[in-house]
This record gives structure tokens, C-alpha cells and sequence, in this order.
């Protein structure tokens, strides 16, 4: 096992903006609705690389019992509140490559999600956040391997810090059972919201209305199928085959992304990525994190190419799927402040950030970085801290930890 000591995030040069912009620039090509929320990312994140190793007013403080932030008004500080893109300059025209040529499939088009390919028909559809109970009464799930990220977060820091997943998923017309799905908590609204998705749930604690009000907020919330499964009551409701388009029918949202869609998430690599071309990267093949309650752990798998997620010391299947194992070839692991809120356990992560540590972990090797979220709905950005850019994820299924700062350091890698 080692143990990396974290660095503070480093001097972003302007020649480092202009390529993620540029980068960002080429990827909106694809996506018509990319446009006008690439343009604003790249203000934010341009202000916020320039004070990523410093507190900044407004953002989600260090101590784990400050309030988390709202939002960083980055517009305000820029000067530049409409949204417009600044004028490119000859120098930045010349450091520009072309762009070559990608690969097309007919009736196929890359995910925005995990680069992957699939049905064209898919393109403007938003995805749907699902929040499954983690209590291991609540195992086997269901449908967990059609998710395409995965969010393992605290859900209270009471029962041994028990954790919840947050399943995002693009084909969402081809649930046929998935959950058993719980409650939601003010954080998960936030994280959703990245990705313009439905949050689907079951209520929640008091703590959620202000957050489920947001005009960006989108949710679903109790009423989907039940499943006579031999246990209790709590334990017994998923979303299941039609759900979704029932909801959808008598609600007020579109399928489609809407005006507070942030664009695409992650930007991917068109070649594979080799963390060990990089002198800053070290092994992983083995994580275990610090959830004590179900010691989630992940393994690295040589034969596919992915980690291979264990809990509760089994291995995590999906018995919808002939019993594979829940992988994914991203893993993004995330120190992260929270505030407790009363006496019961009740929390909220300060997600709302700037230059806190992170680990992005891909074929067997890991690197150190920084992530960045500027606001309640605005995308979480990873920075690689030897260069300072914007990291690119292998295509395929990405796995986020939010890890409590306070036990940051009790995370084993092998």
C-alpha cells in the first residue's frame, strides 16, 4: 500500500485554456446544445484554474462544518454577465491544429456519457439519476450494470457512514427492473443537475424541498413499480418497464435536454489512455475506501480492462444480467468537505469547490488532481496537477466517490 500526499494545484498558463477551450470547441461540434454552455464553462473554468489552490469567497469552504456554497459568480467577476465569448486572437488561431477527421457510424453517434456508440435516436434524450438503497438488505440490485456513471456518496454519517449510489443512465427506455430505489439528500440534486438528468427517488429529509424547488431541479419522486421480493416494505420499489414514460407523461419535463443542459460531462481521448506514459503516475490495481459500513472496494481486472466493484467483501452482480459484476473503466475519487445537519446524520457535501484533491485511476495506474465545481448545476472539471489541463477518460462506465475529507487519508491503494 502507499500513501500520496497531496500537492497543491499548479499555475494554469494561458496556452493550457486556450487548448481546453479549443478542445471543448471541437466536441460541441457534435451536439448542437452544447454551444452556449461550452462557451460559459470555459469562463468559469478559465477564473476558476487562476484560483484553484486558494479559498475563494462564495465556494464551498475547507472546515467540514462551514456552510456549503450556492455559487460562484464567476460572470459577475469576469465582467462579461452575458455569457459572451471572448474575440479569438491571431496568436490563438496559430496554435490551433486542425481537426481530423473522426470515425462515423450510420445511425450511431458517440455517447456524451461514456464515448461509447450507440442509437442516434438517443442524441437529445436527458438521462435519468436513480437513487438506489447500499443497505446490504436492499442487495441483489437490479439493472445496476446498464448504468453508465455510477456516485457511491455518504448518505449519513450515522450506521457506519452508509453509503448510496446515484446511477446515471442514457438508455433509460430499456429498464426493465432497476433499484430497489430510497430517498434522496440535497447533494444528490446538485450532482444531478450536472448532467441535466431526472433525479428518480422516493422522498427524502425536509432538507431537500428548498433544493428540489431550484429552477434547474428536475425529479421524479415515489410512485414506481413494487416487487413482491420477500422483504419489506422499504426495500421493495423500482423503477421498472414503462415507469418512466408514465412519469414523464404526467409531468411537466421533456425527454429532451433542456435551456439548463451543461453540455457535454467529460471529455474522452480518442486513443487510449496510459497513465504510465506520465513520470507522476503510480499503481493501482486495488482501492479500498474509507465507507466502513459496506467497505466498498475495487479491483482491477487485467482480462477487461476495468475495476471491478466489491462490497460488503463480495463481489457487486447484477442478477438482471446474468449475474455480471458491476466495472467500469473510470474511476474518479474525490476529497470532499460536508456539513452535518442535525443530530440524526443528515448531511450535505460542500460540492460547490475549487483546487481539492482527487485521484483519476484507468488501467491499473493512478494520477493526482484537482477537481473544480463552480456552481449547484455546473459540471464537476478534473484537472491533471503535473500539467494543469483538463484530464481525458477512456471510453467506457465512470465510478465517482465522494470520499469525506475527514477520512481522506485512511484510503488505501495498492
Amino acid at each position: 500500500m502507499i500513501n500520496v500526499k497531496r500537492k497543491k494545484a499548479r499555475h494554469i498558463t494561458s496556452a493550457a485554456v486556450r487548448k481546453i477551450r479549443h478542445n471543448r470547441a471541437e466536441k460541441g461540434e457534435n451536439m448542437k446544445k452544447m454551444n452556449r454552455a461550452t462557451r460559459n464553462k470555459s469562463i468559469a473554468l478559465f477564473l476558476a484554474l487562476t484560483m484553484a489552490s486558494a479559498s475563494m469567497a462564495g465556494c464551498g469552504s475547507k472546515d467540514d462544518n462551514d456552510e456549503p456554497a450556492s455559487e460562484i459568480n464567476f460572470a459577475d467577476i469576469a465582467g462579461n454577465s452575458n455569457n459572451t465569448p471572448a474575440e479569438t486572437t491571431p496568436a490563438e488561431t496559430e496554435e490551433q491544429e486542425p481537426a481530423t477527421e473522426e470515425e462515423s457510424r450510420e445511425g450511431m453517434y458517440r455517447s456524451e456519457i461514456t464515448n461509447e456508440w450507440i442509437d442516434e435516436s438517443l442524441k437529445d434524450q436527458r438521462p435519468m439519476a436513480i437513487m438506489v438503497d447500499n443497505e446490504s438488505k436492499a442487495l441483489p440490485h437490479f439493472g445496476m450494470t446498464e448504468a453508465d456513471v455510477v456516485y457511491e456518496i455518504m448518505n449519513s454519517t450515522a450506521n457506519g457512514r452508509i453509503t448510496r449510489f446515484m446511477a446515471i443512465v442514457k438508455d433509460w427506455g430499456k429498464i426493465t427492473q432497476f433499484g430497489s430505489i430510497r430517498s434522496t439528500r440535497p447533494t444528490n440534486i446538485m450532482l444531478a443537475a450536472e448532467w441535466n438528468a431526472v433525479l428518480c427517488h422516493d422522498g427524502g429529509p425536509f432538507y431537500i424541498d428548498d433544493w428540489i424547488a431550484k429552477n434547474y431541479s428536475a425529479n421524479f419522486s415515489g410512485g414506481f413499480s413494487r416487487v413482491d421480493n420477500g422483504k419489506s416494505r422499504e426495500f421493495t420499489e423500482y423503477v421498472c418497464t414503462g415507469d418512466l414514460d408514465k412519469k414523464f407523461a404526467n409531468s411537466k419535463y421533456t425527454t429532451e435536454y433542456n435551456e439548463h443542459y451543461q453540455g457535454q460531462h467529460y471529455q474522452f481521448s480518442n486513443s487510449e489512455v496510459d497513465l504510465s506514459e506520465k513520470g507522476s503516475s503510480f499503481d493501482c490495481t486495488k482501492i479500498e475506501l474509507p465507507f466502513p459500513h459496506n467497505q466498498s472496494t475495487l479491483e482491477y481486472n487485467e482480462s477487461t480492462g476495468t475495476y471491478d466493484y466489491y462490497e460488503y467483501g463480495k463481489a457487486h452482480t447484477d442478477p438482471l444480467h446474468d449475474n455480471a459484476q458491476l466495472t467500469f473503466k473510470n474511476l474518479l475519487i474525490q476529497d470532499t468537505t460536508f456539513k452535518q445537519l442535525d443530530p440524526n446524520g443528515y448531511l450535505i457535501y460542500n460540492a460547490i469547490d475549487s483546487g481539492r484533491d482527487a485521484y483519476y485511476i484507468t488501467n491499473g495506474k493512478a494520477i493526482e488532481v484537482t477537481w473544480i465545481k463552480p456552481s449547484e448545476n455546473g459540471t464537476t472539471i478534473y484537472l491533471d496537477k503535473e500539467t494543469g489541463e483538463q484530464i481525458q477518460l477512456n471510453t467506457g462506465k465512470t465510478y465517482v466517490a465522494l470520499v469525506p475529507s475527514d477520512s481522506w487519508g485512511d484510503i488505501a491503494i495498492q
